[in-house]
């Protein structure tokens, strides 16, 4: 049942046009921060050879598109977050999951793993930009990946939360306000404080921005994995024991 859920919600992302809508705003901006890294990387090239352990195109261009795209897609998730719970609760078909067969478990794993197909679809299609320079240039594959999977874990993350804060409210609008705030919020944590990135700082260890770049510098710390997947499974609980409080009260 989980697997039909997923499959339902994946379907019905697309036949709205604002998961098409996304999509094609998302690789815009992208293409246009992927192109602008590239040619900076071209005008600089000639002096970066001169340097010894000099950066390249791998930290010069597919890093920072790595960063620009987390930044967008924080401001993207919330919109495709909204109407997973809240809709059902809007329409008055929440009931009908309610009385339905199935746990609530299965019914916020099910919408979830949906959200994580598309989430794949997205980095699937960011990927390429990527790996286009392959044709051409040597790339560190190993920093790459590691940056794709703090990518594709920062995008579960925001699912997770934005999925509970879809739980709390019937209206989608509030929902992905709430979600926005509270992920820039979650993102932004390290901002004030004056620490590296090692963790040092409570506030520091729990932005999520702080375990993303530890993965985009090619680190794969099984603490910053281990963060993610507990985050996530923080946010799915917290959904599941919303939906049963309010399936008592209903």
């Amino acid at each position: 049942m989980i697997l039909a859920i997923a499959n339902r919600e994946f379907r019905s992302l697309f036949i709205s046009p604002l998961a098409w809508v996304i999509l094609a705003v998302v690789q815009i901006i992208l293409a246009w921060s992927f192109f602008t890294s590239l040619d900076v990387f071209f005008n600089i090239q000639s002096e970066l050879s001169t340097l010894k352990n000099a950066p390249g195109v791998t930290d010069l261009v597919i890093s920072p598109l790595y960063e620009v795209a987390s930044i967008v897609l924080l401001m993207i998730t919330p919109l495709l977050t909204m109407r997973v719970i809240s809709e059902e609760k809007r329409n008055h078909t929440i009931s009908l999951l309610y009385s339905a067969p199935i746990s609530l478990t299965e019914i916020v794993l099910g919408k979830y793993l949906g959200l994580l197909a598309f989430n794949f679809v997205l980095l699937a299609l960011i990927m390429l930009m990527p790996l286009s320079l392959q044709i051409g240039t040597d790339l560190d594959m190993a920093k790459l990946f590691s940056g794709a999977l703090g990518l594709f874990l920062v995008l579960a993350s925001f699912s997770a939360a934005g999925l509970f804060m879809s739980s709390l409210t019937d209206n989608p609008m509030i929902a992905a306000i709430s979600t926005f705030g509270l992920l820039l919020l979650l993102w932004m944590l390290n901002a004030s404080t004056n620490v590296t990135t090692d963790g040092t700082n409570v506030l520091s260890y729990l932005s999520l921005h702080t375990h993303f770049i530890t993965l985009l510098r090619g680190i794969l710390n099984t603490r910053d994995i281990a963060f993610f997947i507990l985050f996530i499974t923080g946010f799915i609980v917290l959904t599941i024991r919303q939906l049963e409080t309010q399936r008592l009260q209903s």
